[in-house]
């Protein structure tokens, strides 16, 4: 447990002395957001806000875990180190997007197939390596009633393939007003601290990570709330995906994503149905924008509100969740 505080504090300490330097850097490199055109017109005030901030967390994570995880790396527990190179992975991919982007001044960045077939990658090699040092097995842990499902491994790891893409872009997606994803993903993170710290020894490792990832994202949030100084960009949100997912999958309980990602589902799935619904309708909507956070500021809400509200119902659903996994290893 005492690891984990550590690895918060070094974490928070690194991205928010990070971000001073930063964020005036990102300006030189005038790597400024170009906000599209068919979002909110208030958003537009935003244009040219320095873009990549998620380095800020990326770094302070990333120092943590080298710094407090070397007992474990002695050991031959490899779980955080895993995970952070998973995310790191998909921060790369990220980086590429907001490159692409900053240097062609427009809001489109890799194509959505190059993204794909690089996120697919990333999954499969992580599933593969997860597998191969015993993190993961093929069954579904199902929260509360604690038993499990067993699945033949082939199709276990299409089921991994498509749950960690399908978290990254669901994260990605959530990124869409300021402070939202990282005040989001604040209980998740948490919360696999929490479950880490409740399940002993055995998970300390991963553990780290997730007290990393809550002080980098904590201390990102000083220069990420309303109105932001700096935005995390691709590089942020997706490596913010692979943190989650590969937490999920590390501590072998990806069905917990239903409950700690309820958000990021949500804002998903509004995008989903906004687009079906318009194409099936010939130009009729459901939400008055999507993905979900744009529809309640079309209805008055402000940025904090939607903030407030939507962190708050990630909270609730974490420590719904933590409730439903607390007694799985209850001999440890």
């Amino acid at each position: 447990m005492l690891r984990i505080v550590i690895s918060f504090v070094v974490a928070f300490a690194a991205a928010a002395l990070g971000g001073k330097g930063l964020i005036p850097l990102l300006r030189r490199m005038k790597a400024g957001q170009s906000i599209k055109e068919i979002g909110p017109t208030w958003h537009m005030s935003k244009q040219g806000t320095p873009t990549m901030g998620g380095l800020m967390f990326i770094i302070g994570s990333a120092a943590a875990v080298l710094l407090l995880g070397w007992p474990d790396f002695a050991a031959g527990r490899f779980g955080g180190g895993f995970v952070l190179l998973f995310a790191l992975v998909f921060g790369v991919i990220g980086y590429i997007d907001d490159y692409v982007k900053v240097k062609k001044h427009q809001n489109t960045g890799l194509t959505a197939p190059q993204k794909f077939l690089l996120q697919l990658a990333a999954a499969i090699v992580f599933t593969v390596l997860m597998r191969n040092h015993h993190y993961l097995t093929p069954d579904l842990y199902i929260p509360f009633v604690n038993v499990t499902l067993s699945l033949p491994w082939p199709v276990y790891m299409v089921f991994a393939a498509f749950v960690m893409v399908g978290t990254v872009n669901a994260v990605n997606i959530t990124d869409g007003v300021d402070g939202l994803s990282s005040s989001v993903t604040l209980p998740v993170a948490a919360f696999f601290a929490a479950v880490s710290a409740w399940w002993g020894s055995q998970y300390q490792d991963i553990g780290v990570f997730a007290g990393a990832l809550f002080g980098g994202l904590a201390a990102f949030l000083l220069y990420n709330h309303y109105p932001a100084k700096v935005f995390m960009g691709d590089t942020g949100s997706l490596f913010l995906g692979g943190a989650v997912c590969g937490l999920a999958f590390a501590f072998d309980m990806p069905l917990i994503l239903v409950l700690v990602g309820v958000v990021y589902i949500a804002e998903t799935l509004s995008d989903i149905i906004q687009v079906v619904y318009f194409k099936a309708t010939h130009g009729k909507r459901i939400f008055r924008m999507a993905p979900l956070h744009h529809h309640f500021e079309m209805g008055g809400w402000s940025e904090k509100k939607v903030v407030a509200v939507f962190a708050a119902v990630s909270l609730v659903f974490c420590v719904l969740a933590f409730l439903g996994v607390m007694d799985r290893y209850v001999s440890l």
